[in-house]
């Protein structure tokens, strides 16, 4: 929770995750599965705890941040304004076009696996660019496009070969380095 929340770039407003008692909150909200596990569920609940969003889908699958954040826009302007603000301050403009060839590692400052990738990375000399998906959201786009719809980080172009998550074999194979 506090990863996702992050990933939204340290929203400050209250999250509510479902640990103890388990899954209380999923069974009460109605998307507690009978196998004791829920699919991912968002709600956006007002100030008035009136549910203004729902979306429930696979476990697997990255939420809309771009939706969330209009919908939480549409609740709270100043929210909205101060999130817009911030982002303009790290967006890096990059082109929804693909990239010249060369080793890119796509990822987010909060992923525990992008922290462990960029060390890997390092202690092979292996020079890349980050590109930071949580605030440039044309090469998110891309992402998901080779993700199947998901925002899965990290994932890396080396040289037009698409590897998703920290595959250390197949990335030291593209690499011509050792795992």
């Amino acid at each position: 929770m506090r990863a996702w929340g992050e990933s939204l770039g340290g929203i400050t407003y209250p999250l509510l995750s479902d640990f103890w008692p388990h899954g209380k909150v999923a069974e009460d909200y109605g998307v507690l599965r009978a196998e004791g596990y829920s699919e991912r569920a968002i709600f956006i609940v007002d100030k008035q705890g009136i549910i203004r969003y729902v979306d429930v889908h696979d476990i697997d699958e990255q939420p809309d941040n771009e939706l969330l954040f209009r919908i939480l826009g549409e609740l709270e302007p100043v929210l909205a304004a101060a999130w817009a603000k911030e982002t303009a301050k790290k967006e890096v403009p990059q082109s929804a076009e693909p990239l010249a060839p060369g080793v890119y590692l796509y990822c987010t400052s909060w992923c525990p696996d992008c922290k462990r990738a960029r060390v890997w990375l390092a202690d092979r000399g292996v020079n890349y660019q980050e590109i930071n998906v949580t605030y440039d959201r044309p090469s998110a786009a891309r992402l998901r496009g080779w993700a199947r719809g998901n925002e899965t980080t990290p994932t890396f172009d080396v040289r037009g070969t698409i590897i998703i998550g920290f595959d250390k074999v197949r990335l030291a194979e593209a690499l011509n380095v050792a795992p």
